[in-house]
């Protein structure tokens, strides 16, 4: 059975690292469409879709959402690797979600908070994995990220509105303990790193003076999975407010 190891691991852990998850020509082709689409597209979209730290800056550019409308990210939303790990970590038929991109700029103090994914999904079951890529080589100078390993199986942790763009919601008693059970994902560009829905993680932020933290990432949810309609409008209502507070357009 493909990835029965990283299967075992992921139920374990609650994440599994994949090395090299693409074959080298496809991965470059990736990176290419994805500089493209950030030189062509990036510039029209509106603040819900492209997020900067300054956006007076376009350096700070630091997340983007929905990119699945340009037709190579939509035609690799349906057939791509990510699919096949996807379907074995879950452990059914899968649907992919819209890809992002995440970055953490150099010079820019842009933590992520601890969180939970499905606090923003309000998937049950919570059968949906986040398959994040690394761009970049990604350490713990340029902000790698840091799973509570097990959180998976422990249920939701208390959430309130965020002040950082991007991640509207956080834990709010992240705990000592919490800290010492973290473990850094140090990656490789090519490199994946899966983890459930449940996963508690955050990151800290890019203290390095020139090196990027790009990603690219793409959530999948089990075909069994429904949305809990009325906690989805309660989170949406909730980011929307966030951006309003931040004078940003939704």
């Amino acid at each position: 059975m493909p990835y029965e190891r990283e299967k075992r691991l992921y139920d374990e852990q609650g994440f599994v690292i994949v090395r090299q998850l693409l074959p080298e020509v496809k991965f470059a082709e990736l990176r290419k469409n994805m500089d493209r689409y950030i030189r062509d597209v990036v510039p029209s979209l509106p603040d819900s879709e492209a997020f900067y730290q300054d956006r007076s800056r376009p350096e700070t550019l630091k997340q983007l959402q929905r990119i699945g409308r340009d037709a190579y990210f939509r035609e690799f939303m349906q057939d791509s690797p990510f699919n096949e790990l996807a379907a074995a970590l879950v452990g059914e038929d899968v649907e992919a979600e819209e890809p992002e991109w995440f970055n953490k700029p150099p010079g820019t103090n842009h933590v992520t908070p601890p969180h939970q994914d499905n606090y923003y999904f309000c998937l049950a079951p919570s059968k949906v994995v986040t398959i994040w890529m690394a761009l970049d080589s990604v350490d713990a100078e340029n902000g790698c990220l840091r799973y509570v390993s097990g959180t998976h199986r422990e249920g939701y942790r208390n959430h309130a509105r965020s002040k950082i763009l991007g991640f509207s919601q956080g834990i709010i008693d992240y705990t000592p303990d919490d800290f010492t059970r973290e473990v850094a994902i140090c990656l490789q560009p090519g490199d994946v790193v899966a983890h459930h829905g449940m996963t508690i993680h955050r990151a800290d932020a890019n203290i390095s003076a020139v090196r990027h933290r790009r990603s690219f990432a793409m959530v999948f949810k089990g075909i069994s999975c429904r949305r809990d309609e009325d906690a989805f409008a309660r989170y949406e209502k909730s980011a929307r407010a966030q951006r309003q507070e931040m004078g940003l357009k939704n």
